[in-house]
């Protein structure tokens, strides 16, 4: 549990809040000290006793940037979200963070998708039904280059499209293997296929809100 604060740690946590609502990210030590009108050595001593009293936390023991904590002693909403965007086509060449052909973006809790450098693929059809990834979903994915078995992942197929299907490694081909009965896996040879990312997630689309 959050232990009760006195005044003036208070008065910190409140512009804390405000500061970080207003513009997604603490300000400095420096920046607080301004504001309030104390010392950079008075806002270090109230920010440590915050972080003794469960109610922030900070990087590491130095470190400027603060995050505010639930009263279960998780990263605040607030600070959690991220933006990722959505990659309108797969450009061949390009590492999936470095496509030029974005379709807007879309906010994730950060406490959830925790990798570098993230996108997300609007999945077309509903090969993938039966893996709970339905038409218009938003597949998240992890840039990779690489797959194991099974995993699922997106593939650039002949440098021209881009697919959400289950990967398997067999000793002649690529099998890239859907998750509905009405379709058929897809045999490639080697050089056919680019492992672009591996779906860590997905944000539901329309048909799965219904």
């Amino acid at each position: 549990m959050q232990s009760a604060l006195t005044e003036k740690q208070q008065r910190v946590l409140d512009y804390l809040q405000h500061e970080i609502a207003n513009t997604g990210q603490a300000p400095s030590l420096r920046q607080a000290a301004a504001d309030m009108g104390v010392s950079h050595a008075a806002i270090a001593q109230i920010i440590r006793a915050l972080e003794d009293k469960g109610h922030l936390k900070r990087e590491g023991r130095y470190s400027r940037t603060v995050y505010l904590l639930n009263r279960v002693r998780e990263t605040s909403a607030v600070q959690r979200w991220r933006e990722v965007p959505i990659i309108g086509r797969v450009m061949a060449g390009l590492p999936m963070y470095a496509q030029t052909e974005w379709d807007g973006s879309t906010v994730l809790d950060a406490a959830v998708f925790r990798g570098q450098n993230l996108f997300a693929l609007r999945v077309k059809g509903d090969s993938m039904k039966a893996a709970g990834i339905l038409n218009g979903d938003l597949a998240i994915c992890e840039p990779r280059q690489y797959a194991q078995n099974g995993e699922i992942v997106v593939a650039l197929v002949n440098d021209e499209e881009a697919t959400v299907k289950r990967f398997f490694l067999h000793k002649k081909y690529i099998e890239l293997r859907p998750e509905n009965k009405k379709y058929k896996p897809m045999r490639y040879g080697f050089s056919d296929v680019l492992i672009q990312g591996k779906v860590i997630g997905i944000q539901r689309g329309p048909e799965g809100v219904k």
